[in-house]
């Protein structure tokens, strides 16, 4: 396969995987063409690569930007904006990881929490059914919360870092 064909099916198949992981398609596949590109990638290029519009490729890039998976990247002697995403793939799913604890796990702990405070007999069928099903979720979540900080802790202590180099 041609470089130009696997870049191509690359960025498709990103794109497809970010809906799933919770991001629309045009951003996950803004951030697979910076991902495999060497240099800095400005508004025009990323235009030009995936045949989308400008006020998109904005739109995009600045929710990237959001997510901190992107940054702007200033060349000197340049008029127009440069980006640039992160290349380990280890600081990217923590990234991401850490994004979608904040923006989708946390609100959920916080109604758990909230509803968990039920008024009742604790022996009544329906609040005893209640309090198992909330109390079952909030063990669940508590455990992916617990599991998110474990990873970031790893990132942000370079442990995993260097765990992997071990086996490169």
């Amino acid at each position: 396969m041609k470089l130009e064909e696997a870049k191509n099916q690359f960025i498709q198949a990103w794109g497809t995987f970010g809906s799933n992981w919770g991001i629309n398609r045009t951003m996950a596949q803004i951030h697979a063409l910076l991902m495999i590109s060497p240099e800095a990638l400005s508004t025009e290029d990323i235009m030009e690569e995936l045949n989308i519009s400008r006020g998109n490729v904005n739109m995009n890039v600045r929710d990237l930007i959001d997510w901190g998976l992107v940054e702007r990247v200033f060349k000197s002697g340049e008029r127009k904006e440069f980006f640039w995403a992160e290349k380990d793939i280890w600081k990217i799913t923590t990234q991401v990881a850490k994004e979608r604890k904040k923006r989708e796990l946390e609100p959920v702990l916080k109604v758990l929490e909230q509803v968990s405070k039920v008024e009742g007999d604790k022996k009544d069928k329906e609040v005893k059914a209640f309090m198992e099903t909330i109390n079952g979720i909030k063990r669940i979540a508590g455990n992916a919360d617990k599991t998110i900080d474990t990873m970031v802790k790893a990132e942000e202590n370079g442990f995993f870092g260097s765990l992997l180099k071990l086996f490169k």
